[in-house]
């Protein structure tokens, strides 16, 4: 994301590994889209929580809606943002996808929707996906990131977690169509077809978290070089499709 201060702490070095790959396809896809359009894009980030894309993107010199259920959220963002100077572009609202037909307008349709690491929580993916939809302008773009199921199973197994394994197999982590404790976990074919049904076309997909969350911290924390070294590498393998069934979580840009 945003490069942070000149003495990054270790949490936000791990940060930056974690979310670099996302807040590198989302900063591309504005620039490209500054350089055809010539405005400053709406942008609506749904469970934008205290800003962590919300405020870089301000930064940009975009206009961002934080949509989150959390007070506390939403009051840490407002801090946030004014501590960094564009708190005349960024506003937070209460409320949750279920709230986003209510919350925007025709007249406020959104350039750009930022869905990250909320999918997993909904009862019903594809109604969350279709109420998305229906706030996007036409040529408008969705920045969805989900928890990817290949990975989960992989890592509950090798935590000696063999039965939660084996249940996030088979149904991806619901019952009877609810999420489970953890959220669902989602295929890159269960989004696509998410996305189509919603009358939204996939522009890009990238692998997210290959390697991050299985090098330790510690390496991290005391390796001269070795963050930026890793982000480097998760960028590398984003967009080799080899490598997405690898991933913790998939991220997809798409059109509508």
């Amino acid at each position: 994301m945003a490069q942070p201060s000149a003495s990054p702490s270790a949490s936000e070095r791990r940060q930056s590994v974690r979310s670099g790959v996302a807040w590198e396809g989302v900063r591309r896809l504005l620039e490209h889209r500054g350089d055809a359009e010539g405005r400053p894009a709406r942008i609506v980030d749904v469970g934008g929580g205290t800003g962590g894309f919300a405020v870089p993107l301000a930064e940009l010199g975009h206009a961002v809606r934080v949509i989150d259920p959390s007070p506390d959220a939403l009051a840490a963002l407002d801090r946030r943002a004014r501590e960094r100077g564009v708190a005349d572009r960024v506003t937070g609202q209460q409320g949750d996808l279920s709230d986003l037909p209510h919350l925007v307008d025709e007249a406020d349709l959104a350039d750009l929707v930022l869905c990250h690491g909320v999918l997993e929580m909904v009862d019903d993916a594809a109604a969350s996906v279709a109420s998305i939809a229906g706030v996007l302008r036409p040529g408008g773009h969705l920045s969805l990131l989900v928890a990817q199921r290949h990975a989960a199973v992989v890592a509950r197994a090798m935590a000696g977690h063999f039965q939660a394994a084996r249940e996030l197999l088979d149904d991806g982590g619901s019952s009877a169509g609810q999420p489970g404790r953890g959220g669902h976990r989602f295929t890159h074919d269960e989004v696509v077809e998410l996305l189509a049904t919603a009358g939204l076309r996939p522009e890009s997909v990238h692998a997210v978290r290959v390697f991050a969350d299985l090098v330790p911290g510690s390496l991290l924390d005391l390796e001269p070089g070795a963050t930026a070294a890793l982000l480097e590498l998760e960028q590398a393998v984003a967009t080799r499709p080899e490598y997405l069934p690898l991933a913790a979580q998939l991220h997809v840009i798409a059109r509508r």
